[in-house]
């Protein structure tokens, strides 16, 4: 049975044609839409055999030589490539203190009070929320409490889908995240208990899962279909802080002067009123 390793190699080798991989085609009849095992062995220097075990699951680590020529030759992005790397060490043991529970970073729930006059959220593992800013509610219509996913209510809340314009972008994205997480935590039983719920819960969810594809979650776009306000414009931002990585800020940014700010900036009048410059 194939491997997680085994599986995203395969997944990235259908969509490679020989042409894009720069290389002539075998001779003979083509089974598979991209690239055939020998083709990309040898695009990667290994025997046909020694690659057929890769993706087969009899062969469950890779040097980082190896690694980086499969890298190089299925064009990964640095996103694929860092997954690659997570599957390729299958075998790191989890850290004892992964299951305790997450504080908020200080100096990000700073950040986020600097950032009052847009929307923000602190996310932790597994896409659980951390800390919400006062402008999130209003805008996404879900109050997330610290202890609810941000993911459960993304694919499980029909109200997510009808405020989101671009949902499915959105989505398949956080889906690509999810995988990239797996990947880095294989061992982590409550977040393989919460990609397996979601997967039965939404088709679309798991026809994502399926194409193996993974993302970082930074620099998405988000539209908003607002009740009241409108169609809100936003440029979704996550950052994190380098000594704790499992903790992302996620800012809405928006454009200076744009209706999503004269929009946001009415809102904090209407709720603070000592703002008002009249």
């Amino acid at each position: 049975m194939p491997s997680e390793l085994g599986a995203f190699l395969r997944s990235r080798r259908d969509r490679l044609t020989p042409a894009q991989a720069g290389i002539t085609p075998f001779p003979g009849p083509r089974r598979v839409p991209g690239l055939r095992k020998e083709e990309l062995a040898v695009l990667v220097g290994l025997s046909a055999d020694h690659y057929s075990r890769l993706e087969q699951g009899r062969q469950r680590t890779l040097t980082d030589d190896v690694v980086e020529a499969l890298a190089r030759a299925l064009r990964l992005d640095d996103v694929e490539r860092a997954h690659l790397r997570d599957l390729a060490a299958p075998t790191r043991r989890r850290d004892p203190g992964w299951e305790a529970p997450q504080r908020p970073d200080p100096g990000l729930l700073r950040l986020m009070t600097t950032l009052g006059h847009v929307p923000t959220l602190l996310l932790g593992r597994r896409g659980e929320v951390l800390a919400a800013g006062p402008l999130l509610a209003p805008v996404i219509g879900a109050d997330l409490a610290p202890g609810d996913s941000f993911v459960r209510w993304l694919f499980l809340d029909a109200g997510a889908r009808a405020r989101i314009v671009n949902w499915a972008d959105f989505a398949a994205a956080a889906v690509g995240a999810l995988r990239y997480e797996v990947g880095r935590h294989p061992r982590d039983r409550r977040l393989l208990a919460l990609v397996d719920e979601l997967r039965a819960a939404d088709p679309d969810v798991a026809r994502w899962w399926d194409d193996r594809g993974v993302a970082d979650r930074t620099s998405v776009a988000k539209l908003i279909d607002h009740p009241t306000a409108g169609r809100l414009e936003f440029g979704i931002e996550a950052v994190s802080v380098p000594h704790d990585l499992e903790q992302r800020l996620v800012v809405y940014t928006v454009e200076p002067d744009s209706p999503t700010e004269r929009a946001l900036w009415l809102r904090l009048v209407s709720t603070n009123p000592s703002l008002s410059t009249d």
